[in-house]
């Protein structure tokens, strides 16, 4: 009795939830976070029980078949779930109606040849391997795509682990005991329901809460990062740099970037092609700074980028290389013209911390305006010219279609 009443509760519980994360996606737009197929797996499951409740006790039935396809299905559903909750695009529908009808067919014929303490073992196991595998992957994203949800992760295989121990035990009372092992008012039943109950109780919150964590996350990243090149904006490297300068030996330059007399392309080609000038700007820079400096947009053609751990040569080496690379490079091509662009760097002294910094920001911001001036195109050392190549000189060929025109910028 207390048994089947544990079941009713557990179809309340998940047909419950089901409507809630349906209602959840639905607000989520195009990035449901999996909140559709976890709404597909609580409503499955939930049906599974309604057919349990209605079937009566362990036996052959078209219920019981229905009901253990359903049960393997709600698990594809929660494991679709969570990669999608990833990132990881998965197809749901076809898979799941797939796999229902092929384990009916396999119940069937298990049934038949082995009998229907085989059909029930059979699901048992299925259930047991397919929860240690999502431990076991969840585990493993620990290093990977779960970095950032450690202890929520934890949490979830230590769940999903208790899951697994009861169906490996339900397995063996069943090879054991044979059906009335599977009895209602059995006190192994009343403990498999307890539990269930349980985590019907605690996953699905557990569930929107990761949801709420993963929307949070990103509105912060939207607020530190620049909407069209997706580089760190001012905010962003503010806050970059805070966690960097916490460090030991955590000095660092600092390099200003301007890009010469942009405001020609957009007269000339118009702003839409101004926009893609820019992110070809920004591949470029990404291909010629090093992996640990910090890439940031500090507003319109001007970019900025820190060097953590870098002398005056290392940061000249890496200011020459960004004009350079710029300078050679081919940003866009407008009605069969070639869109090159050239910049102009200053880089400042060495800082390694909040006041440093602003010093250090004052002293390159004072070497690319000395830099603008003596020609632009070059790179510039707290007050002495690092490099003073003319335009086209440190790249062959890399004359600019607007800088031939002349004006400022």
């Amino acid at each position: 009795m207390i048994a089947t009443l544990l079941v009713g509760m557990l179809c309340v519980y998940l047909l419950s939830f089901a409507v809630m994360f349906l209602l959840i996606g639905r607000r989520l737009d195009a990035g449901k976070m999996g909140m559709d197929a976890f709404a597909v797996g609580n409503f499955t499951l939930g049906a599974a029980y309604v057919l349990q409740l209605l079937e009566g006790p362990a036996g052959w039935s078209w219920m019981g078949v229905v009901n253990h396809s359903l049960t393997l299905g709600a698990l594809l559903a929660y494991s679709v779930g969570g990669l999608r909750f990833f990132g990881r695009p998965t197809s749901l529908l076809w898979p799941l109606a797939a796999l229902g009808l092929g384990y009916a067919v396999v119940q069937i014929i298990v049934e038949w040849v082995w009998g229907p303490v085989a059909r029930y073992v059979l699901l048992a196991a299925i259930c047991a391997l397919c929860f240690a595998g999502m431990v076991v992957v969840l585990l493993a994203g620990l290093r990977t795509f779960a970095r950032d949800l450690r202890g929520e992760v934890l949490l979830f295989a230590a769940l999903i682990s208790g899951i697994c121990v009861l169906n490996v035990l339900k397995l063996t009372k069943l090879l054991a005991g044979g059906l009335p092992a599977l009895a209602m008012d059995d006190q192994f039943q009343v403990v498999f329901y307890v539990y269930m109950c349980s985590l019907a109780t605690i996953i699905p919150p557990f569930i929107v809460w990761l949801v709420l964590r993963r929307l949070t996350d990103k509105l912060r990243d939207m607020a530190a990062r620049d909407p069209l090149t997706q580089l760190l904006n001012r905010r962003g490297l503010t806050e970059a740099l805070a966690a960097r300068l916490r460090r030991p030996n955590a000095g660092a330059r600092l390099l200003l970037i301007d890009v010469d007399h942009f405001k020609r392309v957009n007269d000339r080609y118009g702003h839409h092609a101004g926009d893609a000038v820019l992110c070809a700007i920004v591949d470029v820079l990404r291909g010629a700074v090093g992996t640990d400096d910090l890439l940031c947009r500090m507003g319109g053609e001007e970019f900025a980028v820190v060097c953590p751990g870098a002398d005056a040569d290392n940061a000249l080496r890496v200011a020459e290389r960004v004009r350079i690379a710029v300078a050679s490079t081919v940003m866009l091509q407008v009605a069969g013209e070639a869109v090159r662009c050239t910049v102009t760097v200053g880089v400042s002294g060495s800082f390694d911390d909040d006041a440093s910094l602003v010093r250090a920001m004052q002293d390159a911001d004072a070497a690319l305006y000395r830099g603008k001036n003596a020609g632009r195109n070059r790179v510039e050392l707290g007050g002495v010219t690092a490099s003073a190549a003319p335009v086209g000189e440190g790249a062959p060929g890399a004359q600019s279609a607007i800088e031939s025109q002349g004006g400022s910028g």
